[in-house]
């Protein structure tokens, strides 16, 4: 099974360079860079190296909508998407495609190095709604080219948690998840930027409003309105709220934005809840994607394509 491998990017130069090189290492069948509005050099960068077959240029910064469109010029039977913030580690290639021999998808660890050493995470699953959710990093997963074509690709209207919905969508599709340990990437922060418990793929950081946006959107538009979503959320906002009001009493954090937290996360939530009630009613069938790959309008602003 040959593969295509897409990297979505936005002003990350420095780091991309290294996540191609690693990737021209493993020599998977095609690389396809997407980038965003940048402002670093990373076009020329790209255009300067003989291992990346396309390059898109668009002028959006969602980045699912970067992984529509690199799976969109994607030729091969499975279709990679890798975070220009990971090295793939040596084995990455192999253990993809034998874990594709068995799986509609698959995903596998992030290894992290901190002052400590390395960590490496587990896999993470849970039942919703009668389904067995086994959930994905948005940057390092593979899909084959008939799952992703069945869940029309990511949702375009979210801007973080794109991974997470297609878990969801995945799961009310029966397809197979499979968690591949020896599919590791890297990275290397020696400092990792505290991110709210909502918080997935995509984003800079704690913008309570959008998460809670985010995960109530998803929630719904996946299973509608139904008592599990209202204590999901409530179990998420909860959480946070006793993580905030623990910063406050250690002296770091201020009361004033702990309460504008609660109200953005509170409006997100309710905004949240009415465009997955809209979403889901204009997609009913059980891939719940109205934003996906097939309604998208191609937003290339320049396509650079060494294979034509």
């Amino acid at each position: 099974m040959e593969l295509s491998v897409v990297v979505p990017t936005l002003n990350s130069r420095e780091r991309l360079a290294a996540c191609l090189d690693a990737l021209a290492a493993v020599d998977p069948a095609e690389i396809i860079v997407v980038n965003g509005p940048s402002a670093d050099g990373t076009s020329g960068m790209c255009r300067e190296r003989d291992d990346v077959d396309v390059l898109v240029e668009l002028d959006d910064r969602n980045v699912n909508v970067a992984r529509n469109a690199g799976f969109g010029r994607a030729e091969e039977d499975a279709v990679a998407f890798v975070s220009p913030e990971f090295t793939v580690e040596s084995g990455w290639l192999d253990a993809l495609t034998a874990g594709l021999g068995d799986a509609d998808a698959v995903t596998g660890p992030v290894h992290r190095r901190l002052d400590v050493g390395w960590t490496t995470e587990e896999p993470e699953t849970r039942v919703i709604g009668g389904r067995n959710v086994h959930y994905v990093n948005g940057g390092n997963v593979a899909f084959t080219r008939e799952a992703l074509v069945e869940i029309d690709g990511f949702d375009e209207y979210l801007a973080v948690g794109g991974a997470r919905d297609a878990a969801h969508r995945l799961a009310a599709l029966d397809r197979e998840v499979c968690w591949v340990p020896d599919m590791a990437v890297a990275r290397h922060d020696d400092d990792e930027v505290a991110r709210p418990s909502v918080m997935t793929d995509g984003g800079d950081g704690p913008d309570w409003r959008w998460r809670y946006r985010s995960l109530a959107y998803r929630l719904v538009k996946n299973y509608g309105a139904r008592p599990t979503v209202g204590y999901r959320l409530g179990r998420h906002a909860v959480d946070d709220a006793v993580d905030g009001a623990a910063d406050v009493l250690r002296g770091e954090g201020e009361p004033s934005r702990w309460v504008g937290n609660g109200r953005d996360v509170l409006v997100g939530a309710v905004g949240g809840v009415a465009t997955g009630l809209r979403a889901r009613w204009r997609d009913r069938s059980p891939r719940r994607n109205p934003n996906g790959w097939s309604a998208r309008s191609d937003r290339a602003v320049a396509v650079y394509d060494r294979r034509a």
